[in-house]
């Protein structure tokens, strides 16, 4: 799949407070995105997406909460914009979790549990079949990586392990993945991303 943004670029936000944002910004660009970090409430006006970043899920509740995000996020995944969490990321947007220490984003409704795989020396790399996704199997990066343990409706799987454990779902605008896209140089699934628009499902 290819991405070619219309009546010019798309204005992708990615919540720079902490982990991988840095690596998002640079697959955007490269795919002729504005990427901008997101690290102000004000700033999420005008974006057309916004990507929560892989890193350290308690550490980014906490400065959500200290910054002022929690309700500004909750608002915009509700808008119905693209909204992706990628590793820690799908911690937050999910509205149960394990021993997590304060509240997430909790607008996607499925359970997770956080560092599922084990510790960082436990990360792995594998070809996942992704529904949406042309062109093949993605090859998934897995660091400290949750798991998807439980999806309800409206949100559904997207994406498994060949023993089934789901790594990836969908709910309307809402998507959530338990690896790293942005530690590859594939860009088929930030494009099929930003191929959600707005009037399918929203954040329910």
């Amino acid at each position: 799949m290819t991405f070619a943004p219309s009546n010019g670029a798309r204005t992708v936000g990615v919540l720079a407070l902490q982990g991988d944002f840095r690596e998002h910004c640079e697959m955007l660009t490269s795919m002729g995105c504005r990427a901008l970090e997101i690290r102000k409430p004000a700033q999420l006006e005008g974006l057309d997406a916004l990507i929560v970043p892989g890193g350290e899920s308690t550490t980014i509740a906490r400065l959500i909460l200290s910054n002022g995000f929690l309700e500004p996020l909750r608002a915009f995944c509700a808008s119905g914009r693209p909204t992706w969490g990628t590793c820690a990321g799908a911690i937050l947007l999910a509205k149960e979790v394990d021993r997590l220490d304060r509240p997430g984003i909790e607008t996607m409704n499925i359970r997770v549990r956080r560092n599922a795989f084990g510790r960082q020396v436990d990360s792995f790399e594998e070809e996942i079949a992704i529904e949406g996704l042309e062109g093949g199997p993605f090859r998934a990066v897995f660091i400290r990586a949750p798991i998807i343990e439980r999806v309800d409706p409206p949100a559904r799987p997207i994406a498994r392990l060949e023993d089934g454990t789901i790594v990836a779902a969908r709910q309307g605008n809402l998507l959530a993945t338990s690896f790293h896209p942005e530690l590859t140089r594939d860009p088929r699934l930030h494009a099929l991303f930003l191929s959600i628009g707005e009037g399918q499902g929203g954040a329910k």
